[in-house]
């Protein structure tokens, strides 16, 4: 599926900035059934620095600095992105998630997508008692790792509400468990951290979902902004898969990758620093349309 992609962010100041320095994270980059065909990211004012840089993750990341009185920052990202069906794995025939806790803690490898990564506590996501021993109910012993982390997945998915505006970016995993409610971010922390704690790699991913559902299927949660969810190492041949505990399904078709890291301090869409002495609002629009369909209708957010 081929797919029109846009993202605009917009900061609106009560009080003029003279200089900000910022890092954004909104640029997709190829991955493993994701081609990038084009992607630009415009920003108003104009910057007076721009430079472009990739970090451990192989996200790419657009450092901007603005030198000049400004009352409004706008980012705004066009993309085209292709992404293939996912690849069918047969949960029931992964390594039993013992054999994978193994594996990772053997491994050697320093690289990027080393299931190493994936296993200790990392900012926004330390290890809580109370989340491992709900996520060992789903590890039975010797079952199929993708099998259990599935089951997990869907006992997240039924045990927690979806309710925007409940948590901020920096609820932890604990107090998100403990109301037992949030967004996409703590869902995804949520089950990361039930993986760590039970020494299984996980890892979080940033992304989007298409903004309108197919004919006959329901609208998914998170599909007006950036979306969330886990990847989690399922050994050497299947890898990292990605599942989404805020819908309950394998990420697929209609997820698009935009950053990979430990967790939402990784792939923040948009970090910086400014000089001002008043308040922000912030909206963000998102559309994610297939390009041989309908076109799509421009959803705001506002955030406080």
């Amino acid at each position: 599926m081929i797919y029109e992609l846009s993202q605009e962010t917009r900061y609106v100041y009560t009080a003029e900035v003279p200089y900000s320095s910022h890092v954004a994270r909104l640029l997709p980059v190829d991955r493993r059934g994701q081609t990038v065909r084009q992607a630009m990211l415009f920003i108003a004012p104009v910057p007076a620095e721009r430079r472009e840089t990739t970090d451990f993750f192989g996200n790419r990341l657009c450092h901007f600095a603005l030198d000049r009185p400004h009352d409004e920052l706008l980012v705004r990202l066009e993309a085209e992105v292709e992404v293939a069906p996912a690849e069918p794995y047969l949960a029931a025939l992964t390594p039993p998630a013992e054999e994978v806790r193994a594996l990772a803690a053997a491994s050697g490898d320093p690289g990027a997508d080393s299931p190493v990564h994936g296993l200790f506590p990392s900012p926004s996501v330390p290890l809580d008692t109370a989340v491992s021993r709900y996520a060992a109910l789903s590890f039975p012993a010797r079952r199929p790792v993708l099998d259990g982390a599935i089951d997990l997945m869907k006992r997240i998915k039924a045990d927690f509400a979806y309710v925007p505006g409940a948590t901020d970016a920096d609820t932890s995993p604990s107090d998100a468990f403990i109301a037992r409610k949030g967004v996409c971010q703590d869902f995804a922390h949520v089950m990361i951290a039930g993986l760590r704690g039970l020494a299984l790699p996980a890892r979080y991913v940033s992304g989007y979902l298409r903004t309108e559902p197919p004919p006959g299927k329901q609208r998914l949660e998170g599909a007006d902004a950036t979306h969330a969810w886990v990847e989690v190492w399922c050994g050497d041949e299947a890898g990292w898969v990605g599942l989404d505990p805020t819908n309950g399904i394998a990420a697929g078709e209609d997820h698009l990758i935009l950053a990979i890291g430990r967790d939402y301090s990784d792939v923040s869409p948009l970090d910086g620093v400014i000089v001002a002495s008043g308040a922000h609002s912030l909206t963000v629009a998102v559309d994610v349309i297939p390009l041989s369909g309908p076109p799509g209708k421009r959803l705001l957010r506002a955030v406080e």
